[in-house]
């Protein structure tokens, strides 16, 4: 009877410093606070997540603001993921909108290679202003 108990004692001590690995591997890491004529995105923060959960996906969020109300102008932040096209994800004129999605690439078990940059939306006639490009990759074998 005594040593069922230790084995008992033994696994659940296992299981538990397995989860806090497994929570370490799945951390958020920050992106950092960013702006450019009519453009800020704060508190932003990423993980890639596991091929177990959100599709293996880049997830990411923060806050995007558009900081020049009056110039007619909207924001929008772009992630890219491997080698498929950017995703736009767009801001509100004269207002913060919290940003929280996942981007996966549809075709792996899990993305291992993220682009994020942070624009403002000129029109048509005029290139749009973006923040520098952000890259990211997945480190470990895919389960982080």
């Amino acid at each position: 009877m005594r040593m069922r108990k230790w084995v008992s004692v033994a696994i659940a001590a296992g299981l538990f410093l397995g989860g806090v690995g497994g929570a370490v591997a799945d951390s958020w890491h920050t992106i950092p606070n960013v702006h450019t004529d009519g453009v800020e995105f704060k508190g932003g923060s990423y993980v890639f997540e596991p091929k177990s959960r959100n599709h293996g996906g880049f997830h990411f969020k923060g806050s995007l603001r558009d900081v020049s109300p009056n110039d007619g102008h909207n924001v929008y932040v772009e992630v890219k993921v491997e080698a498929y096209d950017w995703n736009r994800f767009k801001g509100t004129q004269k207002k913060y909108v919290y940003l929280d999605r996942v981007v996966w690439d549809g075709a792996a078990q899990f993305t291992s290679e993220a682009r994020l940059r942070v624009c403002r939306d000129r029109g048509s006639l005029r290139p749009d202003n973006c923040v520098p490009t952000f890259h990211y990759l997945r480190q470990g074998n895919g389960e982080s």
